[in-house]
This record gives C-alpha cells, sequence and structure tokens, in this order.
C-alpha cells in the first residue's frame, strides 16, 4: 500500500511538471504563431503538435533532449553575440537547430543509437495534432474566448491521455523502419530549435530596440505564459491521476 501512495505521488509529480512544461510553451507558441500573423485554427493546432512533441521528447529520451537543449542554448548565445542588434527569428531557429542535429549526431556516434526517440516525438506530434483539432471545435462551438488557464488545461489533459493511450501501438509500428542513425540528430534538432525561437523572444523582451511596435505584443505573450504552465500544471495533474488509477503507470513506462 505504501509503494502504491508512493508510486501515485511520483507519478502526480512528474505528470504535473511535464504539464507545466507543456502549457507554458503552447500558450507562448501560440502567441507567437498569432504575432507572426498566423490566425484561426493555425495558431492552436501548430503550438499544440510543437509543444506536445517537445514535451514527449523530453517525457520520453531525457539524456538526449537534453543534448539538444543544451545545444541550442549554446548556439543561440553565440547568434546573439555575432548579430548585435539584428536578431532574426529564422536566422536564429535555423542555427540553433543545425547545432542540435550535430549534437544529436555525435551522441548517436557514442554508442547510443536507438529509433525509439524519435517514435515517441512522433506519437507526441500525433496526440498534438488530435488535440489540436479537438480545441479548435471546442473553441468554435462555444464561440466564447478562453482564457490561457483553461485553454492549456484542456489541452494538456487531452495530449496526455492521446498519448497515453496510442503510444505503445505508434512504438511498435514504427519499430523496423525508422532509421536508428537518424533518430537522435532529428529529435535534438527539434528541440534546439524551439530553444532558439524562445531566445528569440526573451532577446525581444531584454533588448528595447529589436522589436519596435511589437514590443507590446511581445510583453502580452509572456505574460500570458505563466497562466499556461499553471493550467497545464493542473491538467497534467488530473490527467495523470486518471491514468495512474484506470492502470497506466508510470513505472511501465519505458524511458531512453
Amino acid at each position: 500500500m505504501k509503494e502504491r501512495v508512493i508510486a501515485i505521488i511520483v507519478s502526480l509529480l512528474v505528470w504535473s511538471l511535464a504539464g507545466a512544461l507543456f502549457g507554458g510553451l503552447f500558450i507562448g507558441l501560440h502567441q507567437v504563431l498569432v504575432l507572426l500573423g498566423l490566425g484561426g485554427w493555425q495558431p492552436l493546432v501548430f503550438g499544440a503538435v510543437a509543444a506536445a512533441m517537445t514535451t514527449a521528447a523530453f517525457y520520453s529520451a531525457m539524456p538526449l533532449a537534453l543534448v539538444g537543449a543544451t545545444s541550442g542554448v549554446l548556439a543561440s548565445i553565440g547568434y546573439l553575440v555575432i548579430s548585435g542588434q539584428r536578431i532574426e527569428l529564422a536566422a536564429i531557429t535555423l542555427l540553433a537547430a543545425g547545432t542540435g542535429i550535430a549534437a544529436g549526431a555525435f551522441f548517436a556516434w557514442t554508442g547510443r543509437q536507438n529509433a525509439r526517440p524519435l517514435a515517441e516525438t512522433l506519437t507526441g506530434m500525433l496526440a498534438g495534432f488530435g488535440a489540436g483539432l479537438a480545441l479548435v471545435l471546442v473553441l468554435t462551438t462555444l464561440g466564447t474566448p478562453v482564457g490561457s488557464f483553461v485553454m492549456a488545461a484542456g489541452v494538456v489533459a487531452m495530449v496526455g491521455t492521446l498519448f497515453q493511450l496510442n503510444e505503445h501501438w505508434i512504438v511498435q509500428a514504427c519499430h523496423g523502419w525508422l532509421p536508428d542513425s537518424l533518430a537522435a540528430p532529428l529529435v535534438a534538432g527539434l528541440i534546439a530549435s524551439v530553444i532558439g525561437a524562445a531566445v528569440w523572444l526573451m532577446a525581444g523582451m531584454t533588448t528595447p530596440m529589436l522589436f519596435g511596435g511589437e514590443r507590446s505584443v511581445i510583453d502580452q505573450v509572456l505574460r500570458e505564459v505563466p497562466s499556461g504552465a499553471l493550467g497545464g500544471m493542473l491538467g497534467g495533474a488530473v490527467t495523470g491521476l486518471i491514468l495512474e488509477l484506470l492502470g497506466f503507470r508510470l513505472e511501465d513506462h519505458d524511458v531512453v
């Protein structure tokens, strides 16, 4: 009984932290995509897909995810030092992605070639796509604005459920045809590119001359992120508890 209680507490902690990461990232990406001119269903779906892919990589392949995140941070800092006042989203994202791919290739070269991280990331992508479409449908049906807290909690719950229910069969379906040598570079490059975009956004906040008239919009983006993180934490905790009680136990999940 004691071991079961401890397992549930650990599961709640992991799901809460993953939900906070996902919720904050989703809201931030959604707001940035709106800032870049996307409208309608696109910011919701693309934001959910990108956030779900990134969170799935962290959840399932932490060492590789840390390699990608570290390379993205280093590449972004180098770009900021070299570029000075001229910071472009495409440039910093591509540089971070290229550095992440190189770091991931080195990670695989050290003998840790495994296609599972890519399969898990693809599972997150599909879960994010499904949750994004469901969120668009719900918001269209309601016809009223929904705050970042509620939106993040809902999308985290949907992505977590879809990921857990479909992870096994998608990973099994991908087994054998995904190249082991390409999995680590692609996953690390994806995470690094997301880090690069985040650094671009933070640089816009700390350097007043970078974005001019868009500065107020960026302020709004960063004001919404904490609400998204808190909503994601709540959604992740509730979803994790329900799945744990239904038998989808965290200790049965394979981490690579």
